[in-house]
C-alpha cells in the first residue's frame, strides 16, 4: 500500500515515525514539501518516503490520504485539489466535520481520526469514526483503536485531547516545587517522569476497578492524599477543569 500525508507537522512525524516501529507492511509513503525541514528529516531517515513535488502529485500517487494540516490550511486548500473516487481519506483536522470534508473533496470515503503525539512510540489511544475495518487495523498497530460511529461524541474526545499540556505543566509545577526545596534538577525531573508514569501505568494495570474506585484505594482517611485531594476540591481544581474541558467543546 502507499499511503501520502498532507502535512509535515509534529504530529505527520509521529506518525511515519510509529510506522517504520510497526509491522506495518507500507510499500511507500509520500509527504508534502510544506515543512521542508521535518520533510528532508524523514526522507532522510527512512528510505521509504518521498517527498512530493507538491499536494496534488501526493494524491495521485497514494492509496490513502492522510490530512494532516490545520483547520484553516484545510479551509484553503482541500477544495483546490482533487481526490481519487477510490481513495480512502484519514483526516486529522480538528474542526472541520465529515460533511465540510466531503464537500471539499467530492468523495465518500472519508474517516476522522484523532492521533496524539505519542503514537510515535506506538501509545496511546486512536479515536476512529465512523467505525472502519481497515483504519482499525491500521492504526491497531499503532496504538489502542477506539472506533465511534457518532461524529457528534468523536467531538468530546477531541476536547479531552486538548489535556495533554496542562498534563505536562502539572508535572513541571511537580517538578519545580521539589528544585525549589532543594532537589537537584534532574533528580527532580527524572522522579517526577517515573511517579506520573507509574500513576499511568497502575490504572491500566487495575483496569477491572472503576476510576472512582482508584481515587478512593489511593487514600486513606487522615492520610496525605487524602488531604491533597480535599483542598483541591475546595478550591474548586475539579470544577474549573470540567469548565475548561466545556470552553474548548465549544470550538468543535
Amino acid at each position: 500500500m502507499k499511503i501520502g500525508f498532507l502535512g509535515t507537522g509534529h504530529i505527520t512525524s509521529s506518525v511515519i515515525e510509529g510506522i517504520f516501529k510497526s509491522k506495518l507492511k507500507i510499500k511507500k509513503i509520500y509527504i508534502s514539501p510544506r515543512n521542508r525541514l521535518i520533510s528532508k528529516k524523514l526522507s532522510k531517515k527512512f528510505k521509504k518516503v518521498d517527498i512530493c513535488k507538491n499536494n496534488q502529485h501526493l494524491i495521485d500517487k497514494s492509496n490513502w490520504v492522510f490530512l494532516a494540516i490545520t483547520p484553516t490550511v484545510g479551509h484553503q486548500i482541500l477544495k483546490k485539489l482533487r481526490f481519487k473516487k477510490n481513495q480512502k481519506i484519514i483526516s486529522f483536522i480538528s474542526t472541520i466535520n465529515l460533511a465540510g470534508l466531503k464537500k471539499y473533496t467530492k468523495t465518500k470515503n472519508i474517516i476522522r481520526v484523532i492521533p496524539l503525539p505519542f503514537i510515535g512510540i506506538k501509545k496511546g489511544p486512536v479515536i476512529i469514526s465512523p467505525k472502519d475495518k481497515q483504519v482499525k487495523n491500521f492504526f491497531n498497530m499503532l496504538g489502542k483503536s477506539i472506533e465511534v460511529n457518532d461524529e457528534k461524541i468523536s467531538k468530546n474526545f477531541w476536547t479531552t485531547s486538548s489535556f495533554m499540556a496542562p498534563f505536562y505543566n502539572m508535572m513541571m509545577v511537580t517538578s519545580n516545587w521539589l528544585i525549589q526545596k532543594g532537589v537537584n534538577k534532574k533528580v527532580a525531573e527524572d522522579y517526577t517522569r517515573e511517579l506520573f508514569l507509574a500513576l499511568s501505568e497502575d490504572s491500566k494495570f487495575k483496569n477491572k476497578l472503576s476510576l472512582k474506585q482508584l481515587v478512593r484505594e489511593s487514600q486513606t482517611p487522615g492520610g496525605i492524599n487524602a488531604q491533597a485531594l480535599t483542598e483541591l476540591k475546595k478550591k474548586k481544581f475539579y470544577k474549573i477543569q470540567q469548565k475548561v474541558l466545556n470552553s474548548i467543546f465549544k470550538r468543535f
